[in-house]
């Protein structure tokens, strides 16, 4: 009696899982036949099934669509008292019961949300009281000041090592595309004009219209423009070819 009472719960299940065929692996797999039908993409786990009725029950499936986190695939399944018939009575994809998808995603404001290009034309931006890229003092140690010209906020070297970074790790430094496929490197083109200080001797100016023309680049960026590219060519005389004259 000890064994049988410590198993009851067991026990209930595994009848109820005999006695119903909307429980059995016959019904999940039923299930998520139904759903491979309406789904773009493969349907996840099977996470539960809930019982809707004596003769109806609803199997949950994993969903990984994009745009609609916290939400699950659904099968509501029947089947007739006495019978083993399971047929499918609704297909869908719903949000998940622990709420996540009817939830507002936290906030984030919108100085953090803001990207570059993301300013257009009329468009207005004030700096953040808090901004580190910008000082009112002039004699601060970080400060960059330039002479002969006055602003009323005057940009750290916060501010410039930022744009250092960007420019060095971004598509017009050393580690682009451009730049590991190129033989030759700004540091030697006619077309790259040094910024110099404060910004330093390893940042220029492309003028090249047919390349970076007007983009500031990293000493060690190149691209195939360069002032001193050579292209091999194949002709070692210079008698013309005529590649139209008939053959007749």
């Amino acid at each position: 009696m000890h064994d049988v009472a410590h198993n009851r719960g067991v026990s209930d299940k595994s009848r109820s899982s005999r006695t119903s065929p909307l429980l059995g692996s016959r019904a999940v797999a039923i299930a998520r036949e139904a759903l491979e039908e309406i789904a773009d993409g493969e349907i996840g786990e099977h996470i539960g099934v809930a019982g809707v009725s004596r003769n109806v029950a609803t199997h949950r499936f994993a969903a990984s669509v994009p745009g609609y986190p916290g939400w699950e695939w659904n099968a509501v399944v029947a089947c007739a008292t006495n019978s083993t018939w399971v047929t499918v009575n609704e297909v869908a994809l719903v949000p998940s019961p622990t709420g996540d998808a009817l939830e507002a995603p936290e906030w984030v404001p919108y100085a953090e949300r803001l990207r570059p290009g993301d300013l257009g034309p009329g468009d207005l931006m004030e700096p953040a009281p808090d901004d580190a890229r910008l000082t009112d003092d002039s004699f601060s140690r970080d400060a960059v000041t330039f002479p002969g010209r006055d602003t009323k906020k005057f940009l750290t070297r916060r501010g410039l090592a930022d744009a250092a970074t960007r420019w060095r790790t971004g598509d017009y430094g050393p580690n682009s595309e451009f730049a590991s496929q190129a033989a030759l490197h700004c540091r030697s083109c006619a077309f790259w004009v040094p910024l110099g200080e404060p910004v330093g001797d390893n940042f220029g100016v492309c003028v090249n219209e047919f390349s970076a023309d007007g983009t500031v680049v990293a000493a060690s960026y190149g691209c195939g423009a360069h002032s001193d590219t050579k292209v091999a060519t194949d002709i070692d005389s210079g008698e013309a070819f005529d590649d139209e004259k008939p053959l007749y």
